[in-house]
């Protein structure tokens, strides 16, 4: 990896997702194994475990996020400083992302396995109301699913994001993006354009472990 620049997984989950069973202490530790520069912690309608990181995980830098049910299925805020509610019209939802100064983040867009935007990506896009679409989710079998997310950022000029969508700890780093180094949401959204993308497919884990 070049000098100044930094892995991001933009996309993982903690057990306070309430499907997922990372603690904090497991993501550190697979993050350092896996080279891991950055997270965004995006639990479902959820910001706790991901404040909690940032403010005690000094070895890995934490964005805090949140993967956000809408009525017309889920958004992720990054950057945010407080809980968004779940439920809300998409439009709120993004309203309340941008008034934190966040980011808006359209999650495996096209995956209809699970609570996605599908045609309302687009309408999203279309009005203005979104900032990053991700091109690559690793728990995406099917990957003319990414290609077709991927075919959105371009129609719309946004930014790709890529991300583990991890739920255990093995996940973390099934994908990530290579992007030069940064500073808040603006330097962010800058790097992005410059950003390489690494991923590989990986199946979710068992809901219940034994």
């Amino acid at each position: 990896m070049r000098p100044g620049w930094v892995r991001v997984d933009c996309h993982l989950h903690t057990v306070a997702s309430g499907d997922a069973v990372t603690t904090l202490a497991q993501l550190a530790e697979r993050a350092a194994r896996e080279g891991i520069d950055v997270v965004c912690i995006t639990d479902h309608n959820e910001t706790s475990a991901a404040m909690r990181a940032a403010g005690s995980l000094s070895a890995l830098r934490v964005i805090v996020g949140e993967e956000i049910r809408t009525q017309a299925g889920e958004v992720i805020g990054l950057f945010l400083t407080e809980r968004i509610p779940y439920v809300l019209p998409v439009a709120e939802a993004v309203g309340r992302i941008r008034e934190q100064g966040g980011l808006v983040y359209l999650p495996h867009p096209f995956d209809r396995a699970r609570d996605s935007l599908g045609a309302a990506a687009d309408r999203l896009c279309a009005d203005g109301m979104a900032d990053i679409v991700e091109v690559f989710n690793a728990k995406i079998a099917d990957q003319a699913l990414n290609e077709q997310a991927a075919a959105l950022a371009s129609r719309w000029d946004l930014p790709g994001g890529a991300g583990s969508d991890a739920h255990d700890p093995p996940g973390i780093g099934a994908a990530y993006l290579e992007m030069p180094d940064f500073d808040g949401p603006g330097g962010f959204l800058t790097s992005l354009r410059s950003a390489r993308v690494t991923g590989a497919y990986r199946a979710h884990a068992p809901r219940f472990l034994a």
